[in-house]
């Protein structure tokens, strides 16, 4: 009779247990499915470092792609750039990593993150050469990515503002005698989003204000070349590295978001910009002003509106065949 007790006691012990681990395991369940998700989004995701885009100077220009598992066709182009430094591992910098590209990753893009030359070894003229040839490298090998070779989109922060309004606005094939099959591609892209972006450098903040390494650029004067120590050679410079000055009807839509409270980039600079814009009947230009932020405020990369702003806009014009 003990022993017939003790085996129903030990099957009702079972048997809680068995009820308890299976509330638990639902409980985990309901809870946790985004950390599932989105490390599933990670493992996902194909990343090829440093692959070599095109070499100056003794040196190799890379890039990095990231590739999700569901694509939809079109490319992000993602200028790593800050004060046109370039690195990926600069504290000063957005990091290169799959984290700060998965708003357009989980929507299908594949993103090709681009390092230039940086300055005080290479100046801005420099650095918008190597953006150019990443673009056309990118269009080159467009069919081995499995992204469309028009539908690609740029985007960039600050200095990679500026070099992304640069391909915006000046965006076409290399030189023609040139005997490299990757400069005869076009440079041109599709969409733009950007934040904060020098635009003029010869009206910063208001008419005949020349930045061209001076008032807020002083820091970075060696960014602008040897041309910055005269007046003449910073006009020449100033007009030459100036999105502004190159804009056309055929400019690509392009979405920027600006702080009102910026001291270093105005906001002045992406209102003439599209005031530019506009006036020869180019493409959209949109402006999102964020009140009372300034240069770069904390974790702006990681901002959900922001980002899906970004994402919203590039789906619009590159997201599919339909929207060229």
């Amino acid at each position: 009779m003990a022993d017939s007790q003790n085996w129903i006691a030990r099957a009702h012990f079972v048997h809680r247990l068995t009820i308890q681990v299976a509330v638990l395991i639902v409980g985990l369940i309901a809870i946790c499915p985004a950390f599932d998700q989105t490390a599933t989004r990670h493992e996902v995701v194909k990343r090829t470092s440093d692959l070599v885009y095109g070499r100056k100077a003794g040196m190799a220009l890379t890039l990095d792609a990231f590739e999700p598992a569901h694509k939809n066709g079109a490319a992000v182009v993602f200028i790593v750039s800050g004060g046109w430094r370039s690195s990926h591992d600069d504290v000063t910098m957005v990091h290169v990593g799959p984290d700060i590209y998965q708003p357009f990753l989980d929507r299908g893009y594949t993103v090709f993150a681009v390092v230039h030359g940086s300055q005080p070894w290479f100046a801005i003229p420099d650095a918008m050469l190597d953006v150019h040839r990443a673009v056309r490298f990118i269009r080159f090998h467009a069919a081995e990515y499995g992204i469309d070779r028009d539908r690609v989109g740029v985007l960039g922060s600050s200095s990679g503002g500026q070099l992304a309004l640069i391909i915006a606005t000046q965006g076409g094939p290399g030189p023609a005698a040139s005997s490299d099959p990757i400069d005869h591609e076009s440079s041109a892209v599709q969409a733009v989003a950007c934040f904060f972006p020098p635009t003029d450098f010869l009206n910063w903040g208001g008419p005949g204000v020349d930045a061209v390494g001076r008032g807020p650029m002083t820091p970075l004067v060696s960014a602008f070349g040897s041309m910055a120590a005269t007046e003449e050679g910073r006009q020449i410079v100033g007009r030459q590295i100036s999105p502004i000055y190159f804009v056309t009807s055929k400019l690509p839509p392009v979405l920027i978001v600006h702080g009102d409270a910026d001291e270093v980039v105005p906001l002045q600079q992406s209102e003439s910009f599209a005031a530019k814009a506009k006036e020869v009947g180019a493409s959209e230009v949109k402006i999102l002003v964020r009140k009372g932020k300034g240069h770069g405020w904390p974790d702006y990369w990681k901002n959900e509106e922001d980002m899906t702003a970004f994402a919203n806009w590039f789906d619009k014009y590159v997201g599919s065949k339909s929207s060229r």
